[in-house]
């Protein structure tokens, strides 16, 4: 049975999600703690739950999720994984905090690099990723069929949709990938958002304006 985790973290109240399942083995998405509280926060969590982490992945590269990447990266020894795609708005990412006046510590480069339909594996689980870019240039979602629920970043939120005012954001693309890649994943799966609440596929096609 694969679980999911929500940490909400920093100040722009980015959601950092852990996935793991009963082998104890867990990935950890779009990591944003941003000080010691809640990188104490997150280590306790997986240490209680006696977790291995095993991959560490962004869904994009917007500083509020990568400013746990560098943390997470040398506490756990693992790779930074990202659809290449999103190098430059990495690389942007410290700069851009810079420009809010937050300070951070520099995500390390990405070293291994996730394509649309490439399958991520731990433990007993799996879940395919789909190319959903428009509110960054390729960002990516993460669907466990077995279970029902998609990881979505920034793409689609409880009754809204990612901001595509950004460098490389588009607000047609987004909607395509929404309209293209997530509503016919079905009505009944579970959306986990970059910001805000959890949501299903159905409340969205049902209720969201901009749908």
């Amino acid at each position: 049975m694969a679980n999911v985790a929500t940490f909400t973290f920093n100040v722009f109240q980015e959601n950092t999600y852990l996935v793991y399942d009963d082998t104890k083995e867990a990935i950890i998405f779009d990591p944003g703690c941003s000080n010691a509280a809640e990188q104490t926060e997150l280590v306790n969590f997986l240490e209680a739950n006696d977790l291995t982490l095993v991959r560490l992945i962004n869904t994009h590269c917007h500083l509020d999720h990568v400013f746990g990447n560098k943390f997470i990266a040398d506490k756990y020894n693992l790779p930074l994984e990202i659809h290449k795609g999103e190098i430059p708005v990495l690389e942007w990412s410290a700069k851009s905090a810079a420009q809010y006046g937050i300070p951070m510590e520099p995500s390390p480069a990405a070293s291994k690099f996730i394509e649309e339909g490439d399958l991520i594996k731990f433990g007993s689980t799996e879940l395919e990723a789909l190319l959903t870019p428009g509110h960054s240039p390729a960002s990516l979602s993460f669907y466990c069929k077995e279970h029902q629920f998609v990881i979505a970043g920034d793409v689609l939120f409880h009754g809204s949709i990612g901001r595509t005012d950004l460098p490389g954001g588009s607000f047609d693309t987004l909607i395509n990938s929404i309209k293209t890649k997530l509503l016919p994943l079905g009505d009944e799966v579970r959306v986990y958002p970059g910001h805000m609440q959890a949501t299903t596929i159905g409340f969205e096609k049902a209720n969201n304006p901009f749908l």
